[in-house]
């Protein structure tokens, strides 16, 4: 593992400097981080022909994160994905968040994990630690919590994401990493041709809205059925009422996994050979086909369009708090929040 190089990123409007944090294997794999959101800025990976390849979509400095809003590699926190109504009621008590997204509320709000400042507690060959401290009623959350997440970069091309936290009181907490894959490169167009399979015999049914209605509906038969494999753009406007409703797939699987740490998805690049495994504990994981991206300014001079990217972001299932039938998002006071997610990179040449 090659020693851990930090630089500058630019300065956001207050004038605070960000700075970058790259992690490089002795394989050549690199990622790089900064500590304004904790975001994902590059992964550098090898494509069949030894040629490294930067394939997740990101910002070329601070400035871009901080006018973006499309959560290009950040830790989504305390709650990803969509609460109903903005609201929820835990211990007897009504706790009301921030509604921005059809009076619901979407990656717990407009106050983003992913648009402040990490501490970073650790920077060393192979691996960051970036810290937050979320005080009591933070986005509308009970409970006082310090989130920490472990960055690492093995030496076998995988990328390892691990959040830990310890509430002071009953609070909810649903933490993911939402950075867009494009395994042909951050600026080789669409996603349309990268081939997914998923272990998930079922998806939670959506509103218009995309809030669980909270059927678990067998995906046999139908565009959701990625088990055997199923190139993304095969179906992606088809009239599936589901499919139809999100736009595209924007919606959560219901993992195989039992609740053990397990691969639940992978993603193969057709130009470039790059194969991604997906490895989670959580219990289910929500396929986004950048349906929403509109020619979004990149690094690089790149611009996104529509469907350039794919999002992996394993998670508790959306609006979880409301269906007492889902696996429960709430951390008790006093427990300890674990979970683990590692994206694994090779390459179809590879035996």
């Amino acid at each position: 593992m090659k020693p851990i190089k930090i630089s500058d990123f630019g300065a956001t409007k207050d004038g605070r400097a960000a700075k970058l944090y790259t992690l490089t294997n002795d394989a050549g794999m690199s990622a790089s981080f900064t500590d304004y959101g904790g975001a994902l800025v590059s992964l550098l990976v090898p494509d069949k022909e030894e040629k490294l390849l930067d394939v997740v979509l990101g910002y070329r400095d601070v400035a871009g994160y901080e006018a973006g809003e499309e959560s290009l590699g950040i830790p989504v926190g305390r709650n990803v994905n969509r609460i109903k109504g903005a609201s929820f009621e835990l211990g007897g008590v009504t706790y009301r968040l921030t509604p921005n997204q059809n009076g619901n509320n979407l990656h717990s709000g407009t106050d983003f994990y992913g648009k402040r400042f990490w501490n970073v507690c650790r920077a060393e060959d192979g691996c960051i630690v970036f810290l937050l401290h979320s005080p009591n009623g933070d986005q509308g959350f009970p409970g006082s919590l310090d989130m920490k997440v472990t960055c690492e970069l093995t030496e076998d091309n995988e990328l390892r994401f691990t959040y830990d936290a310890v509430p002071d009181q009953d609070t909810i907490i649903n933490m993911s990493n939402h950075s867009y894959f494009n395994l042909n490169g951050h600026d080789s167009g669409d996603i349309l041709s990268h081939r997914v399979t998923l272990d998930a015999d079922a998806f939670t049914m959506a509103d218009e809205a995309s809030i669980p209605t909270g059927e678990i509906v067998d995906v046999s038969g139908t565009p959701m059925d990625f088990r055997s494999g199923r190139m993304i753009g095969t179906d992606i406007d088809s009239s599936y009422e589901a499919i139809r409703l999100g736009q595209g797939y924007d919606h959560n699987w219901v993992l195989n996994n039992g609740g053990k740490f397990a691969k639940v998805a992978e993603a193969v690049g057709d130009k470039s050979g790059i194969v991604m495994e997906v490895y989670t504990d959580l219990p289910g994981v929500q396929l986004y086909t950048g349906n929403f991206l509109d020619q979004e300014p990149g690094k690089e001079g790149v611009v996104y369009p529509r469907r350039s990217g794919v999002c992996f972001e394993t998670q508790y299932f959306p609006d979880s708090i409301h269906h007492e039938e889902f696996p429960s998002p709430v951390c008790r006071a006093q427990e300890a929040y674990h979970t683990m997610t590692a994206y694994r990179f090779r390459h179809t040449q590879e035996q």
